[in-house]
């Protein structure tokens, strides 16, 4: 999707119209009299509101009060009766990320979100050093899950005003995705002009701690010509004199997490010694389409999304579209698709994937209009390679802005013992 134009697909229910897409465009400086400010304040300063008209803003007012009706109905008992059984999923999100003895080497986590790098580092047998986070919910998710961790979160989790001496000598690796919305599409790709660019805050960090190690993520785009001369005057230049920097490009599907996503992550060292060490993470699983028997290096079989989640065969099983997070955008939702061909897809596998409910017993009871099965939050981060046992905090298009913000665990987590095994020999 441009940054002109965005497609959005509402989530109807039970008894409404088939999925419709809606275009919404962004208006130029002589329609700006039409637009009328939305009756939702912005969920932080980041956030960037459509500029929308009186009439397109009732079109959205009117299906989101029919899709409450329609949810409370169905959580009421008078919707239609279930048509799925409670799904009790295949995949084990742990057994892609075997719990790895202490390495003696302390994390300190920047942009945490949700938790993707922070478990995954911690499964890897880093000690955590601390997590800084400028969501709130987010925050409490880690200290939900964690209660040890030493949490910022709020204002005190903003990197922007943080002096990092007081965390000098005590950090061997720093990680973090900064915000992914400057460089992606549906961000609008502004780049350096964009005040979601947090990558100068990561290399200020960086820079004044002196890690032995650092790993920061984020989209593919970032790779695209568009930001080359960014990456190389806002990333690389900065830290090349005193680090050994690799770029990874990496699919989640290669660690066994059932879902389409490519992530860009930049590795650094200071030793000579750990860089020329360093080995980028073997692929432990692969996706094919008639799911053959692979041999392929000992590589593992990746399940599609219906095996993951323990649906029944329909004949036909695929890897998820890219999860869509919750906030990015202009609009805050409780859908996770991206795009029109990922809603192709989703058809394809009789998967719902708006109006994602609280639990799996929400869901059931929810009957989707076209009949599919209904997404959880549960399944939406099973799917994005997270346990059950992780307790995210917040609405459901905060939990899903979580989980689709964040780096994919067991992705994480090959990364993390990659540089452990690189910094050991050193």
């Amino acid at each position: 999707m441009d940054s002109v134009q965005l497609t959005l697909f509402s989530a109807l229910r039970s008894g409404e119209s088939e999925l419709q897409g809606c275009k919404l465009t962004a208006m130029g400086p002589t329609e700006q009299a039409a637009v009328v400010p939305s009756l939702i304040p912005p969920a932080g300063e980041h956030h960037i509101q459509w500029q929308l008209t009186e009439e397109q803003r009732e079109t959205y007012r009117e299906r989101s009060r029919r899709s409450r009706e329609a949810k409370a109905a169905a959580l009421r008992g008078d919707g239609p009766p279930p048509i799925h059984e409670i799904n009790v999923p295949t995949l084990d999100p742990h057994a892609l990320m075997r719990q790895l003895p202490r390495n003696g080497l302390r994390a300190l986590s920047l942009f945490s979100g949700g938790g993707g790098l922070d478990l995954g580092f911690a499964r890897a047998g880093f000690e955590h050093v601390a997590s800084y986070e400028l969501l709130e919910d987010a925050a409490a998710t880690l200290k939900k899950a964690c209660p040890d961790w030493e949490v910022f979160g709020g204002p005190e989790g903003d990197v922007r005003a943080v002096s990092w001496r007081r965390w000098r000598g005590k950090v061997d690796i720093v990680h973090g995705g900064p915000p992914c919305q400057p460089f992606s599409s549906a961000g609008r790709q502004r780049g350096i002009a964009d005040p979601r660019d947090m990558f100068p805050e990561f290399v200020r960090a960086v820079r004044a701690l002196s890690p032995e190690a650092f790993v920061a993520e984020n989209v593919p785009a970032l790779m695209t010509p568009k930001f080359s001369d960014y990456v190389e005057s806002v990333i690389l230049r900065p830290l090349r004199s005193r680090y050994q920097i690799c770029r990874l490009d990496l699919r989640a599907e290669s660690f066994g997490v059932p879902q389409v996503r490519r992530r860009v992550v930049f590795v650094g060292f200071k030793s000579k010694r750990a860089a020329s060490a360093f080995a980028a993470p073997v692929p432990t699983h692969a996706w094919q389409a008639d799911q053959a028997d692979l041999g392929l290096d000992g590589q593992q079989r990746c399940m599609g999304v219906r095996e993951a989640l323990g649906l029944p065969p329909i004949g036909f099983d695929a890897l998820a579209p890219t999860i869509r997070s919750a906030l990015t955008g202009p609009r805050h939702t409780t859908s996770v698709l991206s795009s029109s061909a990922a809603r192709r897809v989703f058809e394809r596998l009789q998967i719902w994937p708006n109006g994602v409910a609280t639990t799996r017993e929400d869901a059931q009871a929810f009957v989707a209009a076209n009949g599919h099965f209904r997404l959880s939050l549960p399944d939406v981060a099973l799917v994005q390679g997270f346990p059950e046992t992780w307790p995210f905090v917040g609405a459901n298009y905060m939990v899903l802005g979580q989980i689709g913000n964040a780096v994919p665990p067991p992705l994480g987590y090959a990364v993390a013992a990659a540089v452990a095994r690189a910094v050991d020999v050193s």
